[in-house]
């Protein structure tokens, strides 16, 4: 333990009981209990350290002078940490240094000379600690004077930053407990390194070489293991015959079980166990002599991607068929009988879920010829990962802050994995003008990215133009697959901004989604655009409806030479107006409602100078009389025109 100046002194001697990670399970219960009575801290939960990997030594014994042997594992919740040290001799000195790697774990360490089973030592650890609160003492104050109970030296922060430092002289010959856990006040995990010295003091500083010579072993009788346990249920046809599982982590020691069991038809389930390079390294019931496959497998040294393929036994040129139940376990053997313990955390690998979010603020140009638009937005992700939790020790910082390319870097040299994705729709390229991470010690990260980009839109229509609306949409595409990385939509990260600094346009409707296409989680941001028409309306629309005028009003003539020079000059300036608007309008393949409008005017103002032509030489030939007839019917004629006109082109475009 450490005295008030922080240095490392012997522990006194207290009844020995057995030393576990089940003290810093306990401990973090105890935490839990007093922070409720007390409202001194959060809730701890007990802590559960999983299994340290042991490193291989070469010859060499803890009896020579500055042995060094270097070990690493790793801390969660509900677990421990024990390493034997055996053969020490009394008057020899043990140096002691744990220091966490990865996560934000704040470890402690502890020797005892006894070996008991973790679960005896946490009930006699919560023992002293509802002593203590019956007397009315704060357990988190108390905790040295328990500490000092069970061990005969412990430290939690003499090191550098939350580093566990401390020596004790051997007082007998015998064999020893060394107990890595993580500190009881505070909830953090991760991966630590593990240096235990024989008369090397220089193992007090952290720096220094593993000599090769084995001083401790894991000890997988007392330490405990995190356990997992799930049943997974589906069906095995002649279509489908096989299906694979993607089982999480697992570290040395570990021990995964596995049973089969067919619930209906004829179904003879096989088990095969695949390494990460499809490798298969166990397998059961490939005979197909049970109607269950049992499988066990105990890695002997940490294990990623590992998956288990349920398959369906081929009997002579057939498929068995039907449901299947598969027990999973990890450190649980219920599971070998068909069971899983309820509330326990699922052995199958899960995706981490990232809530995602799209806020549209600005809409730059709506390019209808080249069938895009021009937007810029915020995307913002959240989501909480453990490989990416850190020691605030090491940047003395409660959050760290990447901008730009920063966290990509950060997380391309730890080889650590982070929801990475592209616009699906994107056309050209992002222009980025600002990206920013923020990352908290228990993993949790905050992504967010202002940009501004041009989107694709191949399904614009604008047959109704200009009294068209537009469904346009911002994709974003996760680049893994959904088994590491799912997406939610988040409401709250989601939005459209009220000036969108468009004023042609504007959102009437706006809605988001997520999908799995091709296994990969897509985030959907669609929204409903309306054209303001106010500037087709002024710039086109009462243009033509006065060229429409001045043609009708012609028809109130007697002269037949004037109007067929006010025809003209009108068909002229129609012309001349059409070529003026057509910078304005799509150059599409096929017609919209306004191409409709202007063609229909333009046909019937040709119509009107040919049918004053026709009136002037009826004229001539002294035929007025008849010209007269017959234009005594144009003045209603011309609008009925019109009229039909628009009746056609809204049915065919509008309606």
């Amino acid at each position: 333990m450490r005295d008030s100046s922080g240095g490392s002194i012997e522990a006194a001697r207290g009844p020995v009981v057995p030393s576990h990670a089940g003290i810093m399970v306990t401990v973090l219960a105890v935490a839990a209990a007093a922070a409720v009575a007390l409202a001194a801290i959060g809730t701890a939960e007990a802590g559960h350290l999983e299994l340290a990997t042991a490193a291989h030594a070469q010859q060499g014994g803890p009896e020579r002078q500055g042995s060094v042997q270097e070990l690493t594992g790793s801390v969660a919740t509900n677990a421990g940490v024990f390493y034997t040290l055996s053969d020490l001799r009394r008057g020899r000195t043990i140096q002691v240094y744990v220091e966490g790697t990865s996560g934000n774990l704040d470890p402690i360490a502890g020797l005892t000379d006894n070996q008991i089973s973790g679960g005896d030592l946490s009930t006699a650890f919560l023992t002293d600690v509802e002593r203590v609160k019956a007397e009315g003492r704060d357990p988190i104050e108390s905790l040295p004077e328990i500490y000092d109970k069970y061990m005969l030296a412990w430290d939690d922060d003499s090191g550098a930053g939350h580093a566990a430092v401390f020596e004790y002289t051997i007082p007998a010959d015998g064999d020893y407990q060394l107990m890595v856990a993580r500190s009881p006040v505070s909830d953090t995990f991760g991966d630590f390194r593990l240096l235990v010295g024989v008369d090397a003091p220089q193992v007090l500083t952290g720096d220094v070489d593993d000599t090769g010579d084995v001083i401790a072993r894991l000890d997988l009788v007392h330490s405990q293991f995190p356990s997992y346990s799930q049943i997974v249920v589906g069906d095995l046809t002649a279509q489908s015959p096989t299906t694979t599982l993607k089982l999480r982590p697992m570290r040395q020691g570990d021990r995964l079980s596995a049973r089969a069991t067919a619930m209906s038809g004829d179904l003879i389930p096989m088990l095969v166990l695949l390494d990460y390079s499809g490798k298969p390294i166990r397998s059961a019931n490939l005979s197909g002599a049970d109607k269950s496959a049992i499988l066990e497998f105990q890695p002997g040294e940490d294990a990623k991607n590992l998956e288990l393929s349920v398959s369906a036994f081929r009997a002579g040129d057939r498929r068995t068929a039907g449901e299947y139940a598969v027990a999973l376990g990890i450190n649980e053997p219920a599971a070998l009988e068909g069971r899983a313990v309820e509330g326990a955390r699922p052995v199958l690998l899960e995706p981490v879920q990232v809530d995602i979010g799209v806020r549209l603020e600005q809409i730059t140009a709506v390019d209808q010829r080249l069938e895009k638009f021009g937007a810029v937005a915020v995307l913002e992700m959240e989501w909480q990962d453990p490989a990416l939790a850190f020691n605030p020790d090491t940047c003395n910082c409660d959050v760290r802050v990447f901008t730009n390319d920063e966290f990509t870097q950060y997380a391309a040299k730890r080889g650590l994995q982070w929801p990475q994705f592209t616009l699906y729709n994107q056309q050209g390229n992002r222009w980025v003008q600002n990206r920013n991470v923020v990352l908290q010690p228990d993993g949790s990260a905050r992504y967010q990215e202002r940009f501004t980009t041009d989107f694709q839109a191949p399904d614009l229509d604008f047959r109704k133009f200009p009294f068209d609306t537009q469904d346009l949409f911002i994709r974003v595409h996760s680049l893994y697959p959904v088994d590491f990385f799912s997406y939610h939509d988040e409401p709250r990260l989601t939005g459209i901004g009220r000036k969108l600094g468009e004023e042609e346009w504007s959102i009437v409707d706006w809605d988001t989604s997520t999908e799995t296409v091709d296994g990969k989680s897509r985030y959907i941001l669609g929204f409903v655009a309306n054209r303001q028409v106010n500037y087709y309306v002024f710039k086109i629309f009462v243009p033509i409806l006065l060229i429409i005028l001045v043609s009708w009003f012609t028809f109130f003539l007697r002269d037949y030479g004037k109007r067929v020079d006010v025809a003209g000059a009108n068909l002229l300036v129609f012309v001349a107006f059409n070529f003026t608007v057509s910078d304005d309008l799509p150059r599409l393949g096929y017609m919209t409602f306004l191409d409709a409008a202007l063609m229909g005017v333009f046909i019937i103002s040709a119509f009107v100078v040919v049918f004053n032509v026709f009136l002037k030489r009826l004229e001539i030939d002294g035929r007025r009389d008849l010209a007269e007839r017959v234009d005594r019917y144009s003045i209603w004629v011309y609008p009925l025109l019109y009229a039909i006109g628009v009746a056609v082109a809204y049915l065919v475009f509008l309606r």
